[in-house]
């Protein structure tokens, strides 16, 4: 599975594999033990996680989820030592640490504590999506 075949619906919580598209919509199957289908048609907000980015006060103004998600597996491996449900000044604090220049009057609580629960859900149903990068340089490698 690649980060561009996850999915996050708007108003339902979790997160979604992209199964196929349909006339109108796409259908969706959940990303957890219960695999419930969904068709979300057009008038649902589908998110792609690989299109969804986080604001920073760099140069480009924004580092791409995917990235971000990445850099929390190298680093924790896991283990976070906080859930989603942590207050704001710990998220603010995690995020910091992950990403030192995310822009603190853009990047809300609630976003952080998506970040925190769809990381979750990814390592537990999909790790193979965090592990990617590894892969991609040893292919870079082997190409020169």
């Amino acid at each position: 599975m690649k980060f561009n075949e996850i999915a996050t619906v708007s108003g339902k919580s979790g997160l979604y594999k992209i199964l196929k598209p349909t006339r109108g919509g796409v259908i969706l199957e959940s990303m957890d033990d219960k695999k419930a289908k969904l068709v979300a048609g057009a008038s649902q907000r589908v998110s792609i996680l690989g299109e969804i980015s986080m604001y920073t006060m760099t140069e480009e103004g924004a580092t791409p989820l995917e990235e971000v998600m990445k850099k929390i597996e190298k680093e924790f491996q896991g283990d976070l030592g906080l859930d989603a449900s942590a207050d704001a000044d710990e998220l603010s604090a995690f995020l910091k640490h992950v990403l030192p220049d995310f822009d603190e009057t853009k990047v809300y609580p609630s976003d952080i504590k998506k970040l925190v629960s769809w990381y979750k859900i990814i390592r537990e149903h999909a790790p193979e999506v965090l592990e990617e990068q590894k892969e991609e340089e040893e292919e870079k490698g082997s190409e020169n």
